[in-house]
């Protein structure tokens, strides 16, 4: 297998805490953001893989795409082999992983018969993770929304049958917006199964600019988001379906942090308000969560600030070299409550996916 499984390779940052085991914690754990791989998904895409679909490999220089490379033998075993998972959860102080694909296993790109066998297939090796350990994980899946017809079969197949509690989704569909109503029968099912949306991106498409330092993912990522977001409020799908909710990678990209312009925009300007009434912050706040793959403490506590304690959800980005190794010490340091660490490193996510909290979590 190459390095299309990345989010970013594992390296010298993701392996800085092996052998460093957590201290004794406090609060029950839930990690919102964590992905496994599936060699079945891949097995289906076959030989129809071409690097030059996934938009890493596209905007990014060719050292960057060696460093890549040589890294994916040391993230195989953490991305294949559940022991490897189970003994760095522990040492984390993860009690457990809402496990989502990786991101390039989505395979929107492929003809809709085939991405719909990739995500059952993506599927059911999640499925087969939480059955061997039901009491560690809860299961996060892929649906081919290159056909959002087949994309609303698997969610129901997902939800119904193998007990997901959410779907993971990218921030654009082949350049096609989420907003676009081609979608709108998606959202209107995962809102009438209560299912939790996960948004995390792949690349960027606009990364023209970002070839260089692997700028297509350190800062490709966040602005992904943040349009993505953004076109779901301005263009009326949170206002659509009020009971949606959105849990949006590393801390939801750029867009927490500028809601001033945001609702200023709106105010100012009728073209800003074609589909929505309401000042486009109070989505934010409403029906956004946001992980902790921020990095920066002060970034942490602005979001349960200015969001509440509700919205927001220890992540860890496992197991990239772009993820946080000591969630539970990095939530620990922040000027949060007792309360609201509570809230943040499982409360939030337990109450999202109904996961229920073990009599003991201290391992």
């Amino acid at each position: 297998m190459t390095s299309m499984y990345s989010c970013g390779p594992a390296g010298s940052h993701a392996t800085s805490a092996k052998g460093k085991k957590a201290g004794k914690k406090k609060h029950f754990t839930v990690d919102i953001h964590c992905h496994t791989l599936s060699e079945a998904a891949h097995k289906e895409v076959g030989s129809l893989y071409d690097p030059k679909t996934d938009p890493i490999w596209i905007f990014s220089n060719d050292f960057t795409r060696d460093v890549n490379q040589r890294q994916m033998a040391g993230l195989l075993p953490k991305l294949t082999e559940l022991d490897v998972r189970l003994k760095d959860m522990d040492r984390a102080g993860i009690d457990v992983q809402a496990v989502s694909p990786a991101p390039h296993q989505y395979y929107y790109w492929t003809e809709p018969d085939i991405g719909r066998k990739a995500s059952q297939a993506s599927n059911d090796h999640i499925a087969d993770m939480v059955a061997k350990h039901p009491d560690r994980f809860v299961g996060i899946g892929t649906v081919p929304l290159q056909s959002p017809e087949l994309a609303v079969k698997e969610l129901e197949r997902m939800v119904k049958k193998l007990d997901f509690r959410g779907v993971e989704i990218a921030t654009n569909v082949g350049g096609v917006e989420l907003s676009d109503k081609k979608f709108a029968k998606f959202f209107a099912k995962a809102e009438e199964l209560g299912t939790l949306i996960f948004m995390h991106p792949i690349g960027t498409s606009e990364g023209r600019r970002m070839t260089e330092h692997y700028f297509a993912n350190v800062i490709g990522h966040p602005v992904e988001s943040s349009l993505a977001i953004s076109h779901l409020i301005f263009g009326g799908v949170l206002d659509k379906h009020p009971k949606l909710k959105i849990c949006v990678a590393h801390g939801g990209g750029y867009l927490p942090y500028y809601t001033g312009r945001m609702d200023h925009a709106h105010g100012a300007r009728e073209d800003c308000r074609t589909c929505i009434t309401k000042k486009p912050s109070s989505y934010l706040k409403k029906q956004v969560y946001f992980d902790t793959v921020v990095f920066n403490r002060h970034q942490l506590e602005y979001l349960v600030a200015e969001f509440g304690r509700e919205h927001v959800l220890l992540g860890t980005d496992y197991p990239y070299d772009m993820a946080e190794v000591d969630p539970v010490g990095f939530i620990d340091g922040a000027m949060l409550s007792d309360d609201e660490k509570a809230y943040v490193m499982g409360g939030n996510a337990a109450r999202l996916l109904k996961v229920k909290k073990p009599r003991k979590t201290a391992r």
